[in-house]
C-alpha cells in the first residue's frame, strides 16, 4: 500500500493514531518506525488522540499516554480529537471534556490538533459547541491545525481559518451529490488547503465502494485543483507546502 503511495507521487503520509481504542493510538508510530527510510516508500508522521466516541475512557493514564506519544519527533499532532454528534457515542458533555482534556496535553506539547466534528442533519450544534471549547482552550495558543475531513459550510470554515486552522478535504470532495462542499473548497485559499483520504472510508469517485487508501488522494487532488484552476503538479506543491508550514517538518 506504502509502495503504491509513492509510485502514485504520495511523498509524506500522516498516520492518524486514534487506533480502535486508546490502548492502541500508538500503533501509528509504530507503523512509522517500521517503515520509515525503506526504500520506494513516503516519509511516514505519526499523530496521537483519544476519538470523540472514546472520551468516557480517558483519565489520567490515558492523558500520560497521549503526553509521552506527543513527545516522540514523528508524533507530529494530536488527533483526530473532537466532537462526533451524528453516531451514537460518548455523551455529548463527556465528548466535550475529553476534548478539553486533550486540547490541555496538546498545548503543553506544542503540537497542532487534528479535529474531527460531525453534527447532527437537522443543525450545526456540535460545530456550535466545538468553536466555543475552541475559542476558549486553543484560540490563544496560535498552534493551528487542521480541520479534517471537513464537511461543514463557509461559514464553519471561515471561523476555522481565522482561528489559523488548514481545511482538509477527503474523498467525499469529488461525489456527484457533493457540489456544497465543492463550493466550500473553491472559497478557501491555497495557502490553507489540505487533501487526505480519511482511509479506510470515501474512496474518491472512481473508486467508490474499494477500501481507499493514499494512492488515491490524487484524484481528491485533481478535483480540489480544478476548483481553483490549478493544475495537478500546483495543488501537489501547494498542499505539501501548507502541510510542511504547518507542522514544521519536511513533506
Amino acid at each position: 500500500m506504502l509502495a503504491r503511495a509513492a509510485e502514485a507521487g504520495v511523498g509524506a503520509v500522516l498516520s492518524i493514531g486514534i487506533g480502535e481504542r486508546p490502548a492502541e493510538m500508538h500503533q501509528a508510530l509504530e507503523i512509522c518506525r517500521a517503515f520509515n527510510g525503506k526504500p520506494g516508500m513516503p516519509r511516514l508522521y505519526a499523530s496521537a488522540g483519544v476519538y470523540p466516541h472514546n472520551a468516557a475512557e480517558i483519565d489520567g493514564a490515558v492523558l500520560a499516554k497521549l503526553d509521552g506519544l506527543l513527545g516522540e519527533p514523528e508524533v507530529i499532532a494530536c488527533g483526530e480529537i473532537g466532537l462526533d454528534y451524528y453516531h451514537e457515542g460518548a455523551p455529548h458533555d463527556v465528548q466535550r471534556t475529553g476534548l478539553i482534556k486533550q486540547l490541555e496535553v496538546s498545548a503543553a506539547r506544542k503540537r497542532p490538533v487534528a479535529i474531527h466534528c460531525r453534527g447532527t442533519n437537522e443543525s450545526s450544534d456540535a460545530w456550535d459547541d466545538l468553536f466555543l471549547v475552541l475559542e476558549e482552550f486553543w484560540g490563544g495558543t496560535g498552534l493551528g491545525g487542521i480541520m479534517h475531513c471537513f464537511g461543514g459550510g463557509w461559514e464553519q470554515a471561515r471561523r476555522a481559518l481565522d482561528m489559523g486552522f488548514l481545511i482538509s478535504f477527503a474523498g467525499n470532495l469529488t461525489y456527484a451529490k457533493a457540489q456544497p462542499l465543492r463550493d466550500v473548497a473553491a472559497r478557501v485559499p491555497l495557502d490553507r488547503l489540505l487533501v487526505e483520504t480519511d482511509a479506510p472510508w470515501l474512496a474518491p469517485g472512481a473508486h467508490r465502494g474499494r477500501r481507499n487508501e493514499p494512492a488515491m488522494v490524487t484524484e481528491t487532488a485533481r478535483v480540489l485543483g480544478g476548483l481553483l484552476n490549478v493544475d495537478e503538479d500546483e495543488i501537489g506543491q501547494v498542499t505539501t507546502k501548507n502541510f510542511s508550514r504547518l507542522f514544521g517538518v519536511a513533506g
